[in-house]
């Protein structure tokens, strides 16, 4: 199953992987492997987990899906240690911002996390809130360790506002692709910041909708998706150069994460153990450009190819409340715990800036 796989970091540097004792290590070759001591939680007993993503819950019958483990060729990842974890983020504030892949990595950071709290009573949603996709920040508080993780929804990254009122008809909404999303003030000041965008990046979520993009005060109807994804790119970018502290905050960018849909018409959702190796999205290539070119220390997690292998992790029939199919989420337990090891195996071997402070 093995592949080449690259990661990339800002400033024209090549990273292939992470530092490790013996030397340096291309963690995003590897394999998917069998491991008994996983999966590494248990949804049900994790309140930040959402039924939707609890597929064992849901009705599906098989385990073998939870018992794999991301496995780099030329070496060993950290096991992950909840308590090791959570006295290395104390004092600490952990930001995702993103679309629903991104809301999936932060409940499975905060369950991952939840294994290893004691009293569990002193963990809970900031404002009461019901984990759902509806809501555009959602924050949990480990009182015990004085650490925050916090999700903020912002699928493209950049601002969403009203047509021009002399507009054409079609036109129902326009992203602001020179513009920051309004929300973005909210995302300094942390000291683990990661991004992702992507999947919303699609005809049928933007021109079928009546989406369209603006830039400079101008309507660009006819802009590829793939100039504009880079052209939001790019802003982000800008963002980041002139406002995060990168002293302080390690930045993050996780690639774009495949999806499984099947059939003539894409809408076919066959969950099996027969991986898929192709990967048709253009925005990889994107992203290393933008990244590569930024003037300040930002860390790109290639998971796309690792996600590839993992055809049989989606919820696939096993969704909630919803009965439709799902070939783009995944269940949790499942493939984002190992984005989240990838992550901390990087803070911990390659040095964490933050890290005893």
């Amino acid at each position: 199953m093995s592949r080449t796989r690259k990661s990339w970091v800002s400033g024209g540097s090549l990273l292939s992987g992470f530092i490790i004792k013996k030397g340096f290590c291309d963690v995003f070759d590897g394999d998917w492997v069998f491991d008994d001591s996983y999966p590494l939680y248990n949804s049900s007993k994790c309140p930040f987990a959402e039924r939707g993503f609890n597929c064992l819950a849901n009705g599906r019958k098989d385990s073998g899906y939870l018992k794999l483990r991301w496995k780099p060729r030329h070496c060993d990842l950290p096991k992950f240690s909840p308590h090791n974890v959570l006295e290395s983020v104390r004092g600490k504030r952990v930001v995702f911002v993103g679309d629903s892949m991104s809301r999936t990595q932060w409940e499975s950071l905060i369950c991952m996390l939840m294994s290893g709290v004691g009293d569990p009573g002193n963990v809970y949603e900031v404002n009461g809130s019901e984990i759902t996709k509806t809501v555009r920040f959602l924050g949990v508080r480990f009182e015990r360790y004085n650490l925050s993780v916090e999700f903020f929804r912002s699928v493209f990254l950049v601002r969403q506002g009203s047509p021009p009122k002399h507009g054409p008809r079609r036109v129902r909404a326009i992203l602001e692709l020179d513009k920051v999303d309004e929300i973005s003030s909210k995302w300094v000041d942390s000291d683990i910041l990661v991004f992702n965008s992507g999947h919303w990046w699609t005809r049928s979520k933007l021109f079928h909708v009546g989406r369209h993009f603006q830039a400079g005060g101008r309507l660009k109807l006819g802009m590829p998706i793939n100039a504009a994804f880079r052209m939001a790119l790019h802003t982000w970018a800008s963002w980041v150069e002139k406002i995060v502290d990168t002293n302080r905050t390690q930045v993050f960018f996780r690639t774009y994460e495949p999806s499984h849909w099947s059939g003539s018409n894409g809408k076919g959702c066959n969950v099996s153990k027969q991986p898929s190796f192709e990967d048709k999205s253009e925005f990889g290539k994107i992203l290393n450009d933008v990244v590569t070119n930024m003037r300040v220390p930002v860390t790109l997690l290639n998971v796309t190819s690792m996600g590839l292998f993992r055809s049989d992790a989606h919820i696939g029939t096993w969704n909630y409340p919803s009965p439709d199919l799902d070939c783009s989420h995944w269940c949790l337990p499942g493939v984002p715990d190992a984005w989240n090891e990838l992550l901390f195996s990087y803070l911990f071997t390659n040095g964490w800036r933050q890290l005893g402070r």
